[in-house]
C-alpha cells in the first residue's frame, strides 16, 4: 500500500477544484447581511474537501466533468457543511477546524438557522436547474443520515450496540453521503446504470472504511493529532467497532465492569482503562482488518472503468483513508 498525500490525489482535478470553489462561493450569496457574514466566516474553516473531490473524480472516471458536476459538488458540500454546523450545536462544540464554531461566535439560534439555510439553498440549486435526479438522491441521504444519528443515540442510551447495528449506523450516518457524492458525480456525466451503480457502491464501501478508521483514531489519538481528542467516543458513551469486538471477546464479568465504567465515568483515568482494555482484547486490530476489507471492496468496484489518472486517484484515496492519522 503506497502512501499518497491528499494534494497528490487532487492533482487530476486541480483545475476543476478551482472552478468548484468559484461556483460554491457564488451560490452562498444572500441579500441578508448576516447570512453573508456567517458564510464568509464558514469559508475560512478550510476542510479537506473530500466530498467535492469525490464528486469531481467520480465524474471524470465516468466520462468527464460537466456543469452539472459542479452543481452536484456544491449541493453535497452545502449539505455536509449544514450537518457540521448543526452537529456543533448538538455537541456544544467550541471549535471547528481550528477556529471558533458558528454557535460559539453567533450562538445556537443563528447556527441552527444557518444550517437550515445551507440545506435549503443546496436543494434549491437542484430544483432551479431541474436536477431532479440529484434531488431524489440527496433527500434520501438526508433521511438516512438522520436515522443513523437517531439510532446511534438510542444505542448510546442503552449501551447495547452490536456489530451488525454498528454497520447499519455508520452506513446511514457516514457512508450514505460519500456514496451520494460518487453517485451524483457519475450521474452528472453518464446515463449508464452500471457505471452509476458502481460509483455508488464504491462510495458506500469507502465511507464504511472511512468511519471505521475514524473510530480507530479515537483510541490511538494523541496530542500530536490536531483536532482529535482520544477517548471522545468513550466519554460520549458510543460503542464503536473496536469496543464492540473487545466486549464480545472477554469474560462476562470484565465486559460488565467496562460497561459500568463507561456508564458512570468520564474521568481521564476511566477512559485510559477502557482504551487499554480495547487494545488488550484485539479491538483495534479487528477494526483495522474490517476497514481494509471495505477498502478492498471499494477498489474492486472500480474494475469496470478504464485506467485513468482519476481512477488511480480514487484508488489512492482509499489507501489514504485507511492509513490516515487524523
Amino acid at each position: 500500500m503506497k502512501n499518497f498525500s491528499l494534494s497528490d490525489i487532487k492533482k487530476p482535478i486541480a483545475h476543476e477544484l478551482v472552478q468548484f470553489e468559484t461556483v460554491f462561493k457564488s451560490n452562498l450569496k444572500s441579500k441578508v447581511t448576516l447570512v453573508d457574514l456567517v458564510t464568509k466566516y464558514l469559508l475560512k474553516q478550510k476542510g479537506k474537501k473530500i466530498r467535492p473531490v469525490l464528486v469531481l473524480l467520480s465524474a471524470k472516471v465516468a466520462g468527464g466533468v460537466t456543469e452539472r458536476t459542479y452543481r452536484g459538488a456544491t449541493l453535497v458540500e452545502m449539505l455536509h457543511t449544514a450537518t457540521l454546523v448543526h452537529d456543533d450545536v448538538v455537541d456544544r462544540a467550541e471549535k471547528r477546524r481550528g477556529l471558533p464554531s458558528i454557535n460559539a461566535v453567533w450562538k445556537n439560534k443563528v447556527a441552527v438557522l444557518m444550517g437550515d439555510y445551507l440545506l435549503s439553498r443546496g436543494l434549491l440549486i437542484a430544483v432551479e436547474n431541474k436536477d431532479f435526479d440529484f434531488l431524489q438522491t440527496i433527500t434520501n441521504t438526508v433521511k438516512r443520515m438522520s436515522e443513523g444519528e437517531l439510532l446511534q443515540i438510542s444505542k448510546t442510551r442503552k449501551l447495547d450496540n452490536d456489530e451488525e447495528t454498528y454497520y447499519r449506523i455508520i452506513s446511514d450516518k457516514t457512508a450514505s453521503l460519500l456514496s451520494t457524492c460518487c453517485e451524483i458525480g457519475a450521474m452528472s456525466t453518464t446515463d449508464k446504470t452500471e457505471e452509476v451503480s458502481a460509483m455508488k457502491e464504491f462510495g458506500e464501501n469507502l465511507g464504511m472504511a472511512f468511519q471505521i478508521r475514524d473510530d480507530i483514531l479515537d483510541y490511538i489519538g494523541s496530542s500530536m493529532i490536531i483536532g482529535k481528542t482520544p477517548g471522545r467516543d468513550i466519554k460520549d458513551k458510543k460503542l464503536t467497532l473496536p469496543l464492540i469486538y473487545a466486549l464480545r471477546n472477554c469474560d462476562k464479568s470484565d465486559a460488565s465492569a467496562i460497561l459500568k465504567l463507561i456508564k458512570s465515568g468520564e474521568k481521564i483515568k476511566d477512559v485510559e482503562i477502557v482504551v487499554n482494555f480495547v487494545k488488550e482484547h484485539g479491538g483495534l486490530d479487528y477494526a483495522d482488518r474490517k476497514a481494509l476489507e471495505f477498502a478492498e471492496k471499494a477498489k474492486k468496484t472500480l474494475d469496470i472503468f478504464p485506467l485513468s489518472e482519476s481512477k488511480t486517484a480514487l484508488e489512492s484515496l482509499i489507501d489514504y483513508i485507511v492509513t490516515r492519522k487524523k
